[in-house]
């Protein structure tokens, strides 16, 4: 195997957002899957959920590592990978390590790196995905920003412009896939013993909501005296660390289950009247299913779902106090409903991947994208 567009993924947010782009390939695509994520119920779950072919390499001893053992790992591998069966192009997306492992493998090789929802920035470079992001901004010839605003953050950063495209963000289409219809969505409310807009739905996972034990106890707590169910699908990352930090007891009150697909997920997360969660990706898929979202952080690299109207950040000990006054806003659903999302129009698959074709028709040019692209 040679030529042809390499995907690098590792994480379930990277195979949620990669599925889209992988079908618009079809069999100009192969994947490396690093394993970064290597639990099946993060992982495996969704390749099958999403009906994608089984990735064509697997890398090892990846899942489990420290950071930058991952990204090393990930980079050796993914540079004896390459060497042998060099792609055209490698795509990436997001920011992380499997992101940052696969760029350098790439360019190590002068092979032509597309960054999938490039520009995001927070501002914190105590988070280790926005050192991972402004990496890959510098390895990557060509970035796709999913808004404006991810645009215009490149161009500060000295990006030429011919080498940024305002593409979109794949979160919409495979949102709006992975949502059943009205009747299945009723079933499987049931089988979850829940309530549509009776709920509040939660997951923490980022480590520095976890890896504090003062930090973890707090979100769990606040949770806990909610005075609206709480159902919380649990990372095995976050399950570890509370069991490490003798804090069981506090998830008594919540309704905790294991990781779910992510079809379920999408489901439960459009009835809930409420989500609490650190993750990144929630901040976007909240601003498509139009339901209102706490964000567990001190900082955002989506600004634009807060601006939207549809993410606030908050603290632990403001969650109780902003939880009460969403679910007492009885107009803020329709409110919602009206917002369109920042995000796109759900054709940001059909683009990136066009951008990949294009490139790789090119590889060895030393052209500038922009006119490799209009070629």
């Amino acid at each position: 195997m040679s030529g042809g567009i390499a995907v690098v993924l590792g994480t379930r947010p990277e195979i949620i957002k990669f599925a889209s782009i992988l079908t618009e390939l079809g069999d100009q695509a192969w994947v490396v899957h690093t394993q970064q994520h290597f639990d099946p119920e993060l992982s495996q779950v969704f390749i099958d959920e999403l009906g994608l072919s089984e990735p064509q390499f697997v890398l090892d001893g990846v899942g489990g590592a420290s950071r930058w053992q991952q990204v090393a790992r990930i980079a050796d591998q993914t540079t004896t990978i390459f060497g042998e069966h060099r792609p055209d192009v490698v795509l990436v997306q997001g920011d992380t390590n499997s992101t940052l492992g696969g760029a350098l493998a790439a360019q190590a090789l002068g092979i032509p790196v597309i960054h999938v929802e490039a520009g995001l920035r927070s501002g914190d470079r105590g988070m280790p995905e926005e050192i991972n992001r402004e990496l890959v901004g510098v390895l990557a010839q060509l970035h796709c920003a999913p808004t404006p605003e991810s645009a215009h953050n490149l161009l500060q950063a000295g990006v030429a412009p011919e080498r940024v495209v305002t593409t979109g963000n794949t979160v919409v289409e495979a949102t709006l896939a992975a949502l059943p219809g009205e009747r299945e969505v009723g079933e499987i409310l049931e089988r979850y013993d829940l309530e549509s807009d009776q709920f509040v739905l939660a997951t923490i996972h980022r480590p520095s909501n976890t890896d504090d034990a003062a930090q973890l106890e707090a979100i769990l707590r606040a949770l806990g005296r909610l005075h609206t169910r709480v159902a919380m699908p649990l990372h095995p990352r976050t399950r570890a660390r509370i069991t490490a930090f003798g804090l069981d007891d506090l998830l008594a009150p919540l309704d905790v289950m294991s990781p779910i697909g992510y079809r379920d997920f999408v489901a439960l997360a459009s009835r809930a009247a409420l989500i609490v969660s650190d993750s990144g990706g929630i901040q976007e898929e909240v601003t498509v299913l139009k339901r209102p979202l706490l964000v567990l952080r001190d900082s955002t690299e989506r600004p634009e779902s807060v601006r939207a109207g549809f993410a606030l950040l908050v603290a632990p000990a403001q969650v109780r106090a902003a939880a009460e006054q969403i679910l007492s806003d009885l107009t803020l659903g329709t409110r919602l409903a009206a917002i369109p999302s920042p995000y796109g129009d759900g054709t940001a698959s059909r683009i990136i991947a066009g951008h990949a074709r294009a490139l790789a028709a090119h590889p060895a040019s030393e052209r500038s994208p922009a006119v490799a692209l209009a070629a």
